[in-house]
Protein backbone atom coordinates (compact mmCIF):
# COMPACT_ATOMS: atom_id res chain seq x y z
CA UNK A 1 0.00 0.00 0.00
CA UNK A 2 1.68 3.31 -1.13
CA UNK A 3 0.60 5.97 0.75
CA UNK A 4 -0.12 9.71 -0.57
CA UNK A 5 -0.13 13.32 1.07
CA UNK A 6 -2.50 15.25 -0.01
CA UNK A 7 -4.48 18.83 0.60
CA UNK A 8 -8.51 18.32 1.84
CA UNK A 9 -9.45 20.37 -0.81
CA UNK A 10 -12.04 18.29 -3.60
CA UNK A 11 -9.24 19.23 -6.63
CA UNK A 12 -6.73 17.67 -4.75
CA UNK A 13 -8.48 15.20 -3.81
CA UNK A 14 -9.50 14.02 -7.06
CA UNK A 15 -6.06 14.45 -7.85
CA UNK A 16 -4.75 11.93 -5.72
CA UNK A 17 -7.90 9.77 -7.11
CA UNK A 18 -6.84 10.28 -10.55
CA UNK A 19 -2.97 9.24 -9.27
CA UNK A 20 -4.91 6.35 -7.70
CA UNK A 21 -7.18 5.13 -10.86
CA UNK A 22 -3.58 5.34 -12.87
CA UNK A 23 -1.93 3.29 -10.47
CA UNK A 24 -4.51 0.44 -10.64
CA UNK A 25 -5.08 0.76 -14.18
CA UNK A 26 -1.42 -0.12 -14.51
CA UNK A 27 -1.49 -3.09 -11.77
CA UNK A 28 1.23 -0.77 -9.81
CA UNK A 29 -0.26 -0.89 -6.54
CA UNK A 30 -2.55 0.34 -3.85
CA UNK A 31 -2.86 4.37 -2.77
CA UNK A 32 -4.10 5.39 0.34
CA UNK A 33 -4.53 9.05 0.88
CA UNK A 34 -3.21 10.82 4.09
CA UNK A 35 -4.96 14.52 4.17
CA UNK A 36 -3.10 17.23 5.62
CA UNK A 37 -3.51 20.74 5.99
CA UNK A 38 -1.69 23.56 4.62
CA UNK A 39 -1.13 27.21 5.81
CA UNK A 40 -2.85 28.18 2.48
CA UNK A 41 -5.88 25.48 3.48
CA UNK A 42 -5.92 27.37 6.92
CA UNK A 43 -5.58 30.85 5.68
CA UNK A 44 -8.19 31.67 2.91
CA UNK A 45 -8.48 35.41 2.79
CA UNK A 46 -4.67 36.60 2.91
CA UNK A 47 -3.61 37.21 -0.82
CA UNK A 48 -0.79 34.48 -1.08
CA UNK A 49 2.29 36.87 -2.30
CA UNK A 50 1.73 37.84 1.25
CA UNK A 51 1.37 34.84 3.12
CA UNK A 52 4.82 33.11 1.45
CA UNK A 53 3.30 32.62 -2.32
CA UNK A 54 3.14 29.02 -3.59
CA UNK A 55 4.93 27.24 -1.00
CA UNK A 56 1.87 27.77 1.08
CA UNK A 57 0.05 24.74 -0.52
CA UNK A 58 3.05 22.01 -0.40
CA UNK A 59 5.44 22.56 2.60
CA UNK A 60 3.32 20.41 4.66
CA UNK A 61 2.43 17.42 2.46
CA UNK A 62 6.21 17.46 1.46
CA UNK A 63 7.39 17.50 5.12
CA UNK A 64 5.01 14.24 5.49
CA UNK A 65 6.51 12.48 2.86
CA UNK A 66 10.14 13.63 4.13
CA UNK A 67 9.20 12.24 7.73
CA UNK A 68 7.75 8.91 6.89
CA UNK A 69 3.88 9.27 7.83
CA UNK A 70 3.10 9.19 3.60
CA UNK A 71 4.82 7.75 0.95
CA UNK A 72 4.53 9.87 -2.10
CA UNK A 73 2.79 13.52 -1.97
CA UNK A 74 0.11 14.63 -5.04
CA UNK A 75 0.66 18.22 -6.03
CA UNK A 76 -0.55 20.53 -8.90
CA UNK A 77 2.85 21.12 -10.41
CA UNK A 78 1.63 24.85 -10.69
CA UNK A 79 1.96 25.09 -6.64
CA UNK A 80 5.50 23.57 -6.17
CA UNK A 81 7.98 26.18 -5.73
CA UNK A 82 11.13 26.50 -7.92
CA UNK A 83 13.39 24.31 -5.75
CA UNK A 84 12.71 20.73 -4.59
CA UNK A 85 13.65 20.31 -0.89
CA UNK A 86 16.70 17.92 -0.20
CA UNK A 87 15.37 14.57 -0.24
CA UNK A 88 12.90 14.44 -2.24
CA UNK A 89 11.89 13.89 -5.85
CA UNK A 90 9.72 14.24 -8.56
CA UNK A 91 9.26 10.49 -9.39
CA UNK A 92 6.13 10.49 -11.97
CA UNK A 93 4.46 13.27 -14.33
CA UNK A 94 0.81 12.07 -15.66
CA UNK A 95 0.20 13.00 -18.59
CA UNK A 96 -0.97 17.37 -18.85
CA UNK A 97 -4.39 18.48 -18.93
CA UNK A 98 -5.56 21.87 -20.30
CA UNK A 99 -2.56 24.37 -19.39
CA UNK A 100 -4.74 27.06 -19.98
CA UNK A 101 -6.63 30.24 -18.13
CA UNK A 102 -10.10 30.38 -18.30
CA UNK A 103 -12.14 33.54 -17.87
CA UNK A 104 -15.54 32.05 -16.36
CA UNK A 105 -18.53 34.59 -16.59
CA UNK A 106 -17.80 37.18 -19.68
CA UNK A 107 -15.32 36.77 -22.92
CA UNK A 108 -12.34 38.91 -22.54
CA UNK A 109 -13.78 40.94 -25.36
CA UNK A 110 -17.56 40.83 -23.91
CA UNK A 111 -16.66 42.69 -20.42
CA UNK A 112 -18.46 46.03 -19.84
CA UNK A 113 -15.85 49.01 -19.50
CA UNK A 114 -14.49 49.14 -16.16
CA UNK A 115 -15.83 45.42 -14.92
CA UNK A 116 -14.83 43.75 -11.85
CA UNK A 117 -12.88 40.29 -12.61
CA UNK A 118 -11.26 38.47 -9.72
CA UNK A 119 -8.15 36.68 -9.56
CA UNK A 120 -5.61 35.92 -6.59
CA UNK A 121 -2.53 36.00 -8.83
CA UNK A 122 -0.36 38.62 -9.58
CA UNK A 123 0.49 37.03 -13.19
CA UNK A 124 -2.90 37.07 -14.52
CA UNK A 125 -3.48 40.55 -12.83
CA UNK A 126 -0.64 41.93 -14.97
CA UNK A 127 -1.38 40.16 -18.42
CA UNK A 128 -5.38 41.09 -17.68
CA UNK A 129 -4.46 44.59 -17.40
CA UNK A 130 -2.05 44.50 -20.59
CA UNK A 131 -5.25 43.70 -23.00
CA UNK A 132 -7.89 45.63 -20.90
CA UNK A 133 -6.37 48.75 -18.88
CA UNK A 134 -9.73 49.55 -17.91
CA UNK A 135 -10.91 46.33 -15.73
CA UNK A 136 -10.91 46.76 -12.39
CA UNK A 137 -9.39 43.74 -10.37
CA UNK A 138 -10.63 42.15 -7.49
CA UNK A 139 -7.96 40.18 -5.14
CA UNK A 140 -9.76 36.84 -4.42
CA UNK A 141 -9.36 33.63 -2.39
CA UNK A 142 -11.22 30.12 -2.11
CA UNK A 143 -11.80 27.10 -3.33
CA UNK A 144 -13.18 26.45 -7.21
CA UNK A 145 -16.94 26.55 -5.99
CA UNK A 146 -15.95 29.45 -3.60
CA UNK A 147 -14.32 31.21 -7.18
CA UNK A 148 -17.37 30.04 -9.28
CA UNK A 149 -20.21 31.50 -6.69
CA UNK A 150 -18.45 35.19 -6.94
CA UNK A 151 -19.45 35.13 -10.50
CA UNK A 152 -22.46 37.67 -10.78
CA UNK A 153 -20.87 39.93 -7.47
CA UNK A 154 -18.30 40.54 -10.20
CA UNK A 155 -18.47 40.21 -14.05
CA UNK A 156 -15.54 37.64 -14.27
CA UNK A 157 -13.45 35.74 -12.54
CA UNK A 158 -10.01 33.89 -13.66
CA UNK A 159 -9.68 30.56 -13.13
CA UNK A 160 -7.24 27.07 -14.25
CA UNK A 161 -9.26 25.09 -17.34
CA UNK A 162 -8.03 22.21 -15.77
CA UNK A 163 -9.34 22.61 -11.96
CA UNK A 164 -13.14 23.34 -14.04
CA UNK A 165 -12.21 20.51 -16.16
CA UNK A 166 -11.19 18.04 -13.64
CA UNK A 167 -14.33 18.66 -11.51
CA UNK A 168 -16.56 19.05 -14.01
CA UNK A 169 -17.66 22.22 -13.48
CA UNK A 170 -19.47 23.57 -16.84
CA UNK A 171 -20.21 27.48 -15.88
CA UNK A 172 -22.69 29.27 -18.54
CA UNK A 173 -20.36 31.55 -19.95
CA UNK A 174 -16.21 30.43 -20.18
CA UNK A 175 -13.63 31.30 -22.35
CA UNK A 176 -10.25 29.58 -22.68
CA UNK A 177 -8.02 31.94 -23.03
CA UNK A 178 -5.30 31.23 -25.93
CA UNK A 179 -1.49 31.61 -24.50
CA UNK A 180 -0.50 34.46 -26.54
CA UNK A 181 -3.73 36.77 -24.34
CA UNK A 182 -2.73 34.70 -21.11
CA UNK A 183 0.77 32.80 -21.02
CA UNK A 184 0.21 30.15 -18.00
CA UNK A 185 1.92 29.68 -14.75
CA UNK A 186 4.50 27.12 -14.85
CA UNK A 187 3.10 23.74 -14.66
CA UNK A 188 -0.16 24.86 -14.68
CA UNK A 189 -2.67 21.43 -15.84
CA UNK A 190 0.13 19.11 -14.76
CA UNK A 191 0.01 16.45 -11.54
CA UNK A 192 3.59 16.38 -9.79
CA UNK A 193 4.40 12.82 -7.68
CA UNK A 194 7.02 13.37 -5.21
CA UNK A 195 8.53 10.54 -3.17
CA UNK A 196 11.61 10.20 -1.11
CA UNK A 197 15.17 10.14 -3.32
CA UNK A 198 16.12 6.80 -1.67
CA UNK A 199 12.48 4.81 -1.88
CA UNK A 200 13.48 2.99 -4.94
CA UNK A 201 10.91 0.25 -4.58
CA UNK A 202 8.12 3.31 -5.26
CA UNK A 203 10.03 5.49 -7.54
CA UNK A 204 9.79 1.72 -9.52
CA UNK A 205 6.08 1.68 -9.19
CA UNK A 206 5.22 4.94 -9.99
CA UNK A 207 7.76 4.99 -13.31
CA UNK A 208 4.10 3.04 -14.71
CA UNK A 209 2.53 6.40 -14.34
CA UNK A 210 4.93 8.60 -15.90
CA UNK A 211 4.45 10.34 -19.13
CA UNK A 212 7.60 11.34 -20.87
CA UNK A 213 6.21 14.41 -22.68
CA UNK A 214 4.74 16.07 -20.27
CA UNK A 215 7.47 15.22 -17.79
CA UNK A 216 10.04 16.90 -20.43
CA UNK A 217 7.48 19.91 -20.93
CA UNK A 218 7.24 20.23 -17.32
CA UNK A 219 11.17 20.30 -16.65
CA UNK A 220 11.58 22.89 -19.33
CA UNK A 221 9.23 25.43 -17.65
CA UNK A 222 11.04 24.59 -14.51
CA UNK A 223 13.85 25.12 -15.33
CA UNK A 224 12.94 29.15 -16.37
CA UNK A 225 11.48 29.30 -13.21
CA UNK A 226 14.75 27.56 -11.31
CA UNK A 227 17.01 30.26 -13.58
CA UNK A 228 14.74 32.95 -12.20
CA UNK A 229 15.48 31.92 -8.54
CA UNK A 230 13.74 30.35 -5.84
CA UNK A 231 13.53 33.97 -3.74
CA UNK A 232 12.24 35.41 -7.06
CA UNK A 233 8.68 36.99 -6.50
CA UNK A 234 7.98 38.25 -9.84
CA UNK A 235 4.94 38.09 -11.77
CA UNK A 236 6.20 35.40 -14.71
CA UNK A 237 4.98 32.15 -16.73
CA UNK A 238 6.13 29.67 -18.82
CA UNK A 239 4.39 27.66 -21.78
CA UNK A 240 6.18 24.77 -23.39
CA UNK A 241 4.82 22.18 -26.36
CA UNK A 242 6.47 19.96 -28.52
CA UNK A 243 7.40 21.03 -32.15
CA UNK A 244 8.64 17.52 -33.62
CA UNK A 245 11.50 16.57 -32.08
CA UNK A 246 12.50 20.23 -29.79
CA UNK A 247 10.28 22.16 -27.70
CA UNK A 248 9.11 25.50 -28.05
CA UNK A 249 9.07 27.19 -25.21
CA UNK A 250 7.53 30.73 -24.18
CA UNK A 251 7.81 32.90 -20.97
CA UNK A 252 6.99 36.27 -19.66
CA UNK A 253 8.44 38.12 -17.06
CA UNK A 254 6.94 41.65 -15.34
CA UNK A 255 8.16 43.64 -13.22
CA UNK A 256 4.54 44.04 -11.75
CA UNK A 257 3.95 47.40 -12.22
CA UNK A 258 2.99 47.83 -15.89
CA UNK A 259 6.10 46.60 -17.66
CA UNK A 260 5.75 42.93 -19.54
CA UNK A 261 8.49 41.02 -20.77
CA UNK A 262 8.41 38.32 -23.70
CA UNK A 263 9.99 35.95 -25.15
CA UNK A 264 10.19 32.54 -27.17
CA UNK A 265 12.92 30.21 -27.79
CA UNK A 266 13.17 26.29 -29.22
CA UNK A 267 15.62 23.36 -28.98
CA UNK A 268 15.94 19.87 -27.72
CA UNK A 269 17.31 20.30 -24.40
CA UNK A 270 14.17 22.06 -22.83
CA UNK A 271 15.68 22.49 -19.55
CA UNK A 272 18.20 24.69 -21.09
CA UNK A 273 15.99 26.51 -23.31
CA UNK A 274 13.70 27.47 -19.97
CA UNK A 275 17.02 28.68 -18.52
CA UNK A 276 18.03 30.82 -21.61
CA UNK A 277 14.57 32.54 -21.69
CA UNK A 278 15.18 33.35 -17.60
CA UNK A 279 18.23 34.70 -18.56
CA UNK A 280 17.16 36.70 -21.23
CA UNK A 281 14.34 38.25 -19.66
CA UNK A 282 15.89 38.97 -16.52
CA UNK A 283 18.65 41.13 -18.39
CA UNK A 284 15.78 43.32 -19.66
CA UNK A 285 14.23 44.48 -16.61
CA UNK A 286 15.06 47.61 -15.52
Amino acid sequence: MIRAATRGSALARWQTDHVTRLMSEASSGMVDPLVVSTAGDRDKTTPLHEIGGKGVFVKEVQAAVLDGRADIAVHSAKDLPALTPDGLVICAVPERADARDVLVGSSLDGLRNGATVGTGSIRRQVQLIAHRPDLELVEIRGNIDTRLGLVGELDAVVMAAAALDRLERTPAVLERLDVETMLPQVGQGTLAVECRADDLGTIAALSSIDNARSRRVLEAERGFLVELGGDCDLPAGAFAQSVGDELLVRAMLSDGDGIILHASQQGTDGVAVGRALAIELRAQLP
